[in-house]
């Protein structure tokens, strides 16, 4: 097992499987979102203060709000964003490596979309997620899960990078593990310079990925961007 990372609140990695778990598959109370005080229970949100408050904020930049087209824009302001940042809870399932497979394992291309922290607007792209495998190996669809649960929140495409990569490090154990975001930050293109077509890259590598050249290059060129 390597040393786990040291994480901030809105930094948060999660332990690995339980020993003896069925499949490797975390009970129930240690759901990626038990932990998580960051994400957003649509349950427990408070939809209506947030619909009186994004009136206001309208209200305040002088939008009329009495015109019939515009009377239900802040009910579904709120719940856009609400939606925005609420994470689905799901179970990180793990197996046994059984087949002692120890080349790359890469999803390329799974789209995200977050918020900016700095602005609350949207920024959105792609993410390729892998790793290789050590004593175990994860569901595929959980890569693109672990993407979906850390972007729920706002975000910095830096932070949301290094925290997939840690999750993934801390949850599994690989050799090494590796993520690349490219995105489209609206608040850099619809504001601002208004630098259309922009898109930010950004990437974290731990483990072998990082210290061997070789695993690195075969990363890069695999996700389709260059290292």
């Amino acid at each position: 097992m390597t040393d786990r990372p040291i994480l901030d609140g809105a930094d948060q990695a999660l332990a690995p499987p339980a020993p003896g778990s069925a499949n490797g598959t975390r009970p129930a109370a240690a759901l990626l979102a038990a932990r998580d005080p960051v994400r957003v229970d649509l349950a427990a949100a408070d939809l209506s203060a947030a619909e009186r408050a994004a009136a206001d904020f309208l209200t305040a930049l002088g939008i009329d709000l009495d015109r019939e087209e515009r009377r239900a824009t802040p009910a579904r302001m709120a719940g856009a964003y609400a939606e925005l940042l609420a994470a689905r809870p799901f179970r990180l399932t793990t197996f046994p490596n059984e087949e002692g497979y120890d080349e790359l394992v890469l999803a390329r291309a799974i789209p995200f979309r977050t918020l900016c922290e700095h602005h609350m607007l949207p920024f959105s792209g792609v993410a390729h997620v892998g790793y290789l495998p050590g004593e175990r190996i994860l569901g595929l669809s959980k890569l693109a899960r672990l993407v979906e649960h850390f972007a729920a929140r706002p975000q910095t495409q830096e932070r949301l990078t290094m925290q997939v990569a840690k999750s993934l490090d801390a949850n599994l154990s690989p050799r090494g593990a590796g993520v690349v975001l490219e995105a489209e930050h609206t608040c850099m293109t619809q504001r601002g310079v208004r630098a259309l077509g922009a898109t930010t890259v950004t990437s974290a590598l731990l483990g072998t990925l990082r210290t061997d050249p070789r695993s690195r290059a075969e990363f890069f060129t695999l996700a389709g961007v260059r290292g």
